[in-house]
Parts: C-alpha cells; structure tokens; sequence
C-alpha cells in the first residue's frame, strides 16, 4: 500500500502522569521508524501533556461528544480535543458500542463532529461472537460501515477504519489471518462503493489482541494498513515491537 502502516496506541482508561515516560520512548523510538505512521490515544487528562511531550507521533482521542459544548457532564467534545493538542479521536470502538449503546447514527454524528473541528477520525467496526458463529460477520460489518461513515468532499482522506473482532478484543484470542484478510477485502469493497476511488486509499487497521508475537502475521495480511493497539501499547517495549513488525528499525 502507498500508505506508511499507521499504528495506534488506545490506552484506553489507563495511566496517570508517570506513563508519559513511555510516551516519550515511544516517541523517540518512532523518530527512529521513518516507514511507519506512530499515534497515542491516551486518557483525555493525558492529551495536553503527552502532546507537549512528543515530537514524532500523533496525539488523540478515544471518543468525543456530538455537540461542540454544551450541559452534557462528563463528555468531552471534539474542539476540546484539537485545544488540547490531539489531532485524531477513535469512535465508535466496541467498548462504547457495548457499555454505553452507541448506534451507528452515534458513531456517524461523532465522525462529522469530529471533522468538523479539524480532527481525523479512526471508525471502529467489527463483529460478536455470536455474528461470526452465525455466519453474520461481514453483513454486520458492512452495515456498520455504511451507519457510521461520513461522506462529503475529501473527507475519506481524513477517516481510518480499524476492524476489531469483539471477541478478539483484550481476550488473547486473534482470528485467522485467512479470516482477517477476508474481512478486509471485505471492508475495502465498501469503501469503495462509499467513496468511490478514494475509498481503496482509507487505511484499514486490525486491532483484537495484537501483540509482539502476532503482529508481524497480521500485518502481512491482505489489505492490513496498520493496527489498533490496546494493552501492548502501555509499554515502550511492546509497543515498538509491533512498530518494528509493521517495518520500521528502531535500533540506535
């Protein structure tokens, strides 16, 4: 893919001030991978300082309000994120799929949201268990994708879709590289139905368990253009493995 592989940390509700010390290897480590696209998700409390403390990788999101402001306690809306120095915010990702009932027409008003206030988005899709077993799993993708995809003039140069098999995710357990090729093509062809020839440029990212052992296996499948990294990432040393798998040398 013309595309350097894009690798994205989510830490999810993990670290405090003293992690930013692996932000900062992680930032120094991706100064050394010129072939590879290197970003954070760090906890919203963690934007403003991880941005202020790296140089080389992307700073962002994982989720953010539909309205610009507003009485809405505890959210966080997408102008919030860009004063705070992130560049991208993840939506839709299972986890608030699940425990807190986004829809598709969610995730699609938080893309635009998003948008709207300069951000990229990465759009999380991806199936349960109880799909896949049903033989359900790429109609359910696909409907996820056309619910939650923005549309309108270059804006497929600034989304990203990471696929996360729910039952993958934080569980050890990865699908086949057969079974994510499979997907990914699967995904590809909507994109291009969605976007035209714009859409065989969005880069797909896999995320379900990826770690040092597997990533390498993952990445080389059909139409993998990078990863979604959950608990590998909160670690210098086992997040730039998974930067290395994807090609870059960290070595000094």
């Amino acid at each position: 893919m013309a595309n350097r592989p894009y690798i994205v940390g989510n830490w999810k509700m993990n670290g405090t001030r003293a992690l930013l010390a692996e932000a900062r290897a992680i930032d120094r480590g991706a100064a050394r991978a010129a072939g590879v696209r290197v970003a954070i998700a760090p906890p919203f409390t963690l934007i403003n300082p991880m941005a202020d403390a790296v140089q080389e990788i992307g700073v962002g999101g994982q989720d953010c309000h539909v309205q610009p402001s507003g009485a809405y306690t505890g959210d966080i809306s997408a102008p919030m994120l860009k004063d705070a120095g992130a560049s991208f915010t993840i939506v839709g990702h299972s986890e608030r799929r699940a425990m807190h009932g986004e829809s598709d027409a969610v995730v699609l008003a938080k893309a635009g949201a998003a948008l709207a206030a300069g951000l990229d988005v990465i759009i999380c899709v991806g199936e349960t268990e109880a799909e896949r077993d049903a033989g359900q799993a790429e109609s359910v993708v696909c409907a996820q994708l056309q619910g939650s995809l923005p549309t309108g003039e270059d804006v497929a140069a600034k989304v990203t879709v990471a696929y996360e098999p729910v039952w993958a995710i934080g569980t050890g357990r990865v699908p086949s590289v057969d079974d994510v090729s499979a997907m990914h093509r699967a995904i590809r062809d909507r994109l291009v139905a969605i976007y035209g020839e714009d859409g065989a440029g969005v880069q797909i990212l896999y995320g379900g368990s990826v770690n040092a052992g597997n990533a390498a296996e993952l990445l080389s499948a059909d139409e993998v253009g990078g990863a979604l990294v959950g608990g590998a990432s909160l670690t210098a040393e086992s997040f730039l493995a998974i930067v290395v798998a994807a090609g870059g040398s960290v070595s000094e």
